[in-house]
């Protein structure tokens, strides 16, 4: 079942403010936090993660009905690779080297900007490139 395409936007930016902040304080707590909700979107779907909750219950109402979705695949490929860079990230901050936590939360913050700002999910589009390859190899 396809998804309201700017659940995921509103999500992009949700983990956008959370990871500058992540960023600015090198907070291990919050990037905790921003693990977490990577993680349950990558393994429940972006629709069932922390931010696609808020955005069903809180956000989504008072909007007019969605006239653009997206399949759920690509968009929970894409938390899968930013709980990959937050988990880098955090043992960076926690466990050292700190120059890990730094970069890989950058990046994680690059990806989500681009996103919640111009609508390009990143992970999104690697999603479909890794697809459009595999399916050629066969």
């Amino acid at each position: 079942m396809d998804i309201d395409a700017r659940g995921p936007r509103f999500a992009a930016a949700m983990t956008t403010a959370v990871l500058a902040v992540s960023l600015i304080t090198q907070n291990a707590w919050l990037l905790g936090w921003q693990t977490l909700a990577f993680a349950l979107g990558a393994a429940a779907g972006v629709q069932r993660s922390p931010y696609g909750w808020a955005f069903r219950t809180a956000v989504r109402p008072r909007l007019v009905p969605p006239k653009e979705f997206e399949p759920p695949e690509p968009p929970r490929f894409a938390q899968a690779v930013g709980l990959l860079f937050a988990g880098l990230g955090l043992v960076g901050f926690t466990v050292g080297p700190q120059w890990l936590g730094l970069a890989a939360t950058g990046a994680a913050l690059a990806a989500a900007f681009l996103n919640a700002a111009f609508g390009y999910c990143l992970g999104c589009e690697t999603f479909l490139l890794l697809k459009r390859a595999t399916v050629r190899a066969e």
